[in-house]
């Protein structure tokens, strides 16, 4: 059984947390506006790389949850998801979900301290991004021995930015049993739509978010190093996975008060029968609803965060209670954000459908919100699922 109580304390936002909001929020003020998140996100890479670089340099975000010995800040995911949820507020492009949540924290659970080495501090300092494969979605990949030592093949869908990341972390069968290789493809221009040559190919997926690209790679005898130890796949996915849907939480509780505070802003001003659209009764009754929702969220990822940050057994728990409650508010308030503006959901210049686009392909992401309370169901021994597993989908596509 799990123990649900925590110091209240590690939920409070620190000076230092709160000041780290505010030069975040500053910046992305200044390079995420609505118009410059769809320049990032229509362009060759899918978002701005000097962005990244100044997120890098002038405030260290890539560094804040790695260890100082491998090149980062040595904070905490506490600090991270202030971060996650100020870029999760304008819905920034940049790709540090995949990053440095899901390949940042593969590589810290393998206990792999060369592999640490030789990627943490390029994931810290900015110069390398990276990413996944083979979870959250399931991949058909095989490693095997070649000539010159470790090969992969097979293919993985809807790769986080699999379509540009410089290292790959997959998930492949390999005669031991699954295990976790590493794989830097290649930048070279390919023919057709994919990008890569030689023996990884990269293919962009048309999904419903565009700020969150996802691709289809190919791996055609791809060099690769394995990390960690045979045997320890399943339990270093689980937590990456885990470590993914908190991460997540914090994006979702930015976006809804983004969401909110734009609707709060419109009801004042818009009037109607000679009054602000803001002071009709009905009108007051859903901000009201949103708000408790919206409250709800931020404390179910607050506890999440604290039980991440903090290495607590009851993670599981928090995690998909924290996917529950963040996802069923960011779908809430994307769709008051609409409503409430009357009714623009197909007004392609707004950015309210970007948010609807987030939230519902966000969704899915890592489980659905029914996944995960059968989860805990489960876990809480309410169910005889007992392992915690989800099924992933593929609800984000959009064919």
């Amino acid at each position: 059984m799990f123990r649900l109580d925590t110091d209240p304390t590690l939920l409070l936002e620190s000076e230092e947390r709160r000041q780290l909001r505010e030069v975040l929020r500053e910046l992305l003020k200044e390079t995420c506006g609505p118009e410059e998140v769809r320049k990032q996100a229509a362009g060759p890479r899918g978002h701005d790389r000097l962005l990244w670089e100044r997120l890098a340099g002038e405030i260290g975000v890539q560094a804040l949850a790695v260890p100082e010995e491998f090149g980062g800040a040595g904070y905490t995911f506490a600090e991270l998801a202030v971060a996650l949820e100020e870029t999760g507020r304008v819905l920034c492009p940049a790709p540090l979900l995949p990053t440095v949540v899901l390949a940042g924290h593969t590589l810290l659970r393998s206990g792999d301290r060369q592999a640490c080495q030789r990627w943490l501090p390029g994931i810290a300092d900015g110069s390398l991004t990276a990413t996944v494969a083979g979870f959250p979605q399931a991949a058909n990949v095989t490693a095997e021995r070649g000539a010159g030592g470790w090969v992969l093949r097979g293919e993985a869908d809807f790769v986080p930015d699999g379509e540009g990341a410089d290292l790959i972390l997959v998930a492949a069968e390999a005669p031991d049993g699954t295990r976790l290789f590493a794989c830097e493809p290649d930048h070279g221009t390919g023919t057709g739509p994919g990008v890569g040559s030689g023996t990884c190919e990269r293919v962009a997926r048309r999904v419903l978010d565009p700020t969150r690209r996802q691709a289809l790679v190919r791996f055609r005898g791809t060099p690769a190093e394995p990390v960690g130890e045979a045997g320890q796949t399943a339990a270093i996915v689980a937590a990456v996975l885990d470590a993914g849907r908190v991460a997540l939480a914090a994006e979702h509780v930015g976006g809804s008060a983004h969401a909110l505070d734009a609707v709060l802003e419109y009801v004042r001003h818009r009037t109607q029968f000679g009054r602000p659209i803001g002071s009709f009764q009905v009108v007051k009754h859903r901000l009201a609803d949103l708000l408790v929702d919206l409250e709800g969220a931020r404390s179910a990822s607050a506890y999440a965060t604290a039980c991440l940050a903090g290495g607590r057994a009851e993670l599981p728990v928090a995690a998909s209670s924290a996917a529950v409650a963040c996802s069923g508010a960011y779908r809430l308030a994307t769709a008051e954000y609409v409503q409430l503006h009357g009714g623009i959901g197909f007004t392609w210049e707004h950015p309210a459908h970007l948010y609807v686009r987030r939230a519902r392909a966000d969704e899915a992401l890592f489980g659905t919100a029914d996944d995960h309370r059968l989860r805990l169901a489960g876990l809480l021994g309410l169910t005889g699922r007992t392992n915690g597993a989800i099924r992933t989908n593929r609800a984000s596509r959009t064919d």
